[in-house]
């Protein structure tokens, strides 16, 4: 279902579903980040979900150098059926902050908001709706690097309109070495 009006990234409170068919492949990426053939595979052909809890606090330890905020924080549980769930704690303050799960192993993490305009690489910056106005250019950024295997994931999170439709949408790509991936995926709006 596309996203009502009411979801915007300042209320992605809610449930989530992965649209496969909108969304391209990350399978390339996910090769680049070291998960094997029969995970991304198990990834493939599993139905995704987040759950997202959205709200306003301080930042989470360690806190950065921006002081106390307030801050947003995304705190997202990923299930997919059939493997374990990942749950990413996200705090928009730009402060770098290790994260660990099953999956991607061990990473230094950081997220913030952003104008499009302050945005490097073209494919990160495509396709997100504004009014054009100049006032509503402001997308989530998060960038996660590897301690142990070598890449880098940035995404970019906003809305985009897909097949005339208004949908939570992240830009993605991968980088390791002098390889890179870079895919799309596209959200339903569950509830």
């Amino acid at each position: 279902m596309a996203a009502p009006t009411s979801k915007t990234l300042k209320d992605l409170n809610g449930k989530w579903n992965l649209n496969k068919e909108l969304s391209d492949s990350p399978d390339a990426g996910l090769a680049l980040q070291g998960i094997g053939y029969l995970t991304r595979k198990g990834i493939g052909l599993a139905s995704i979900s987040i759950t997202v809890k959205q709200y306003e606090g301080p930042a989470k330890q360690p806190a950065g150098p921006a002081g106390d905020g307030p801050f947003t924080h995304i705190d997202i549980v990923q299930s997919a059926s059939g493997l374990t769930s990942t749950q990413e704690l996200r705090c928009l303050d730009d402060h770098a902050r290790e994260h660990s799960d099953w999956l991607f192993g061990t990473v230094d993490g950081r997220s913030r908001w952003a104008r499009l305009a302050d945005i490097e690489g073209a494919y990160l910056k495509q396709g997100w709706l504004t009014t054009g106005d100049g006032n509503d250019d402001t997308v989530v950024v998060n960038r996660a690097v590897s301690k142990g295997n070598g890449w880098t994931a940035t995404q970019v999170w906003g809305f985009q309109e897909i097949k005339s439709q208004r949908r939570y949408c992240r830009n993605v790509v991968i980088e390791k070495g002098d390889k890179s991936a870079e895919f799309r995926l596209v959200y339903d709006f569950v509830e």
